[in-house]
Formats: C-alpha cells, sequence, structure tokens
C-alpha cells in the first residue's frame, strides 16, 4: 500500500509549470520521487518552482524557458530533455489558456490563440515525446477541463479547445495502447489559480466567480492545485497500470450538477 503512486525512478516533463496546476504537479512529482523537467513563459515563477521541486527529492530539476507555440522550442525541449535525463517516462500536457468570449464578441485571432496553446502545441510535443515514451512503455496525462465535457457561455473558444484534447486523449490512447503506452487526461473544474485573472478577469469577477462555485460545484466550493495534481500524480503512476483513455473529472461534481 505505502508504494501507491509512487513515481521513483521516473522522469516526467511537465509544460506550463511556471503557475497553477502545473507548478504544483511538478512538486507533487519530486516529493514522490520523480526527476522532472520544466517549462514555462515566466523565468521568475519558473525558478521558484524549480526551488520548491528542489525540496522534494534534493535534485534540482532542468528547466527551460520558452513558449509552447514555437516549434523550435518544442523540439528543442523534448531533445534536451531526453539528453539531460537519458529517458522520458511521463509526459504532462497542462500548458493552457483561458480566454473569455462569445459567438457574438470572439474573433479569429482569439480562437486562433487559444486553439495554438491549447490543442497545437500538445499536438506537436506529444508528436515529438512518443517515440521516446514507447521506449519506456510511459504515459501521459493531459489537463483539459471540465470544460471539455460540458457545455458554458462565454468562453467559446477555450470549451471548443478542451473538447479537442478530450478527443485527443481518446484517440491516442487507442493509438499507442498497442505499445504499451498509456494516455489520460484529468478535466478540473473549477480551480483556484491565476488562469482566469490571466483570462481577464479583474479581482472583483474574479472574486464571485469562486463565490459562485458553491453553487456550481456539488461539493460546494473550488478546488486546489493540490487535490488536481495528486489525481495526475495517480495517473502517472504504475497504481494506474490499467487505465487509459480516460477524462478523470476532478470539479467537486460540477459536470453532474444543475444548478437552478
Amino acid at each position: 500500500m505505502a508504494s501507491i503512486g509512487r513515481l521513483d525512478g521516473k522522469v516526467a516533463l511537465i509544460t506550463g509549470a511556471s503557475s497553477g496546476i502545473g507548478a504544483g504537479t511538478a512538486i507533487l512529482f519530486c516529493k514522490l520521487g520523480a526527476e522532472v523537467a520544466i517549462t514555462g513563459r515566466n523565468v521568475e515563477n519558473l525558478n521558484k518552482t524549480a526551488a520548491e521541486c528542489e525540496k522534494g527529492n534534493g535534485k534540482k530539476p532542468f528547466t527551460l524557458v520558452g513558449d509552447m507555440t514555437n516549434e523550435d522550442f518544442v523540439k528543442r525541449l523534448v531533445e534536451e530533455t531526453v539528453k539531460h535525463y537519458g529517458k522520458l517516462d511521463i509526459l504532462v500536457n497542462n500548458a493552457g489558456i483561458v480566454k473569455s468570449g462569445t459567438i457574438e464578441t470572439t474573433s479569429l485571432e482569439q480562437y486562433d490563440e487559444v486553439m495554438n496553446i491549447n490543442v497545437r502545441s500538445i499536438y506537436h510535443l506529444t508528436m515529438l515525446a512518443v517515440p521516446h515514451l514507447i521506449k519506456t512503455k510511459g504515459n501521459i496525462v493531459n489537463v483539459s477541463s471540465v470544460n471539455g465535457v460540458r457545455s458554458f457561455p462565454g468562453v467559446l473558444a477555450y470549451c471548443m479547445s478542451k473538447s479537442a484534447v478530450d478527443q485527443f486523449t481518446r484517440c491516442t490512447a487507442i493509438e499507442l495502447a498497442p505499445k504499451q503506452v498509456r494516455v489520460n487526461s484529468v478535466n478540473p473544474g473549477v480551480i483556484v489559480t491565476e488562469i482566469h485573472r490571466r483570462g481577464g478577469m479583474d479581482d472583483e469577477a474574479y472574486q464571485k466567480f469562486h463565490e459562485r462555485s458553491k453553487i456550481t460545484h456539488a461539493l460546494g466550493r473550488s478546488g486546489q492545485v493540490e487535490e488536481v495534481a495528486n489525481t495526475i500524480a495517480f495517473l502517472a503512476s504504475d497504481s494506474a497500470s490499467f487505465i487509459t483513455g480516460v477524462q478523470m473529472l476532478v470539479d467537486g461534481g460540477k459536470h453532474v450538477l444543475c444548478p437552478r
């Protein structure tokens, strides 16, 4: 029982690790015995994550700052991670953004920005990482959203992008199963991170957003980063060795609730 969820000897590449779910996942992975390569766009925040990671296992993670929509950077990220550690066991596709917009207020520029970061970059990184994951019979965890399985107004491009991530998860799970590479996603509800502020919410809207979570989530609250990270760690571990192609909702029951 003590070994459940352990990641000893595993090498993980985690994107979007400068804050939020990505940072929390990287820190937890190190506590569970993994060695990690982390990437993000904010140098200062990524260094903070790296420092916390080092506290977890005494080893300094491999860090690389860059934009996941830059094709050359993505290629370099995979190559240098494998060169640094000699292998790759786990890929956590976490980098993503939220943008507010309805079909009446959105733009093609917003659509392209959201889809390029939330979908295209995952598609590209996974393509490049798969040959290395096949060698280790590793696995992939994609960070999707409850918005991928349920419909919500006001974040049209985001909902579409997460639905695409879920289909990507299912299709690649089928394609890679014969090679013993597992692919799953976690689908969080509202989690206390900075992603919504970066998406354009001011302080007042952000507070109201989380207050409303008491109604929109069956458990009556927003979730915490650690609760999503724990689920990612489980799916990435050998404890989940017979699980592939799932969308695991970590949403406090939001997907089953119909608020009145």
